[in-house]
């Protein structure tokens, strides 16, 4: 049995709905799924929670982290501690925009998966939300590789507008959150990959690094 994008009802999965709409997941009962950044919304198809942060909300909009009966784990996503290939799939959603070291990071997701699923905003996600002062990196996806970028100064100021993220936070339906729900796919980078894939990286001074394998 595997549980593809229309697997699962809407209503339980926990604010994470918009994926299963573009991904087919393909996750068959009984594999270990390990969720890295877990916070407050785990991925509903995780058997194995992980996050960096377990003292404080953490840039979760003041919201508590959530823990239940999966084992949950402390992790530096740069050097974790599991056995190599020990999850069937690793989900990792919205955490490698803001770490120090990409490549890093997703040289420890390929060792520790099998295969797996990366999220991220996209650079016009960060502009539009003026999120660019909260991440480190902006990211793009070509193929079977991610590119990261290193934000300058001026970008990280952001914008100062605040007008795009209270319309999404406001409870009634307007054009900017029709404009979001609508074309998630262009707003997030929704990375599958199987076995390994490519990454390349540039800091703010031109230098590039990659891990091609």
């Amino acid at each position: 049995m595997s549980f593809c994008k229309a697997s699962l009802n809407h209503q339980c999965i926990n604010g994470r709905e918009y994926q299963f709409d573009y991904v087919d997941f393909c996750i068959s009962k009984g594999e270990a799924v390990l969720d890295i950044g877990s916070g407050n919304h785990p991925f509903p198809l995780a058997t194995h929670l992980a996050d960096l942060k377990t003292d404080d909300n953490f840039d979760r909009g003041g919201a508590e982290l959530h823990k239940d009966e999966r084992p949950f784990y402390k992790i530096n996503i740069e050097s974790m501690p599991f056995q190599s290939k020990e999850f069937a799939f690793v989900y990792c959603s919205h955490v490698l925009e803001h770490v120090n070291d990409p490549i890093a990071a997703c040289r420890e997701i390929m060792r520790i998966g099998k295969r797996g699923y990366i999220e991220t905003p996209t650079r016009a996600s960060d502009m539009l939300y003026n999120f660019s002062r909260l991440h480190r990196w902006h990211v793009a996806k070509a193929e079977n590789a991610l590119i990261f970028v290193e934000y300058s100064d001026r970008e990280r100021q952001g914008t100062g507008i605040r007008y795009f993220i209270d319309q999404q936070k406001n409870t009634e339906d307007n054009p900017v959150k029709q404009l979001i729900y609508n074309n998630r796919d262009l707003f997030c980078n929704m990375f599958l990959w199987d076995n390994k894939f490519n990454v390349h990286l540039f800091d703010r001074s031109g230098n590039h690094r990659q891990l091609v394998i």
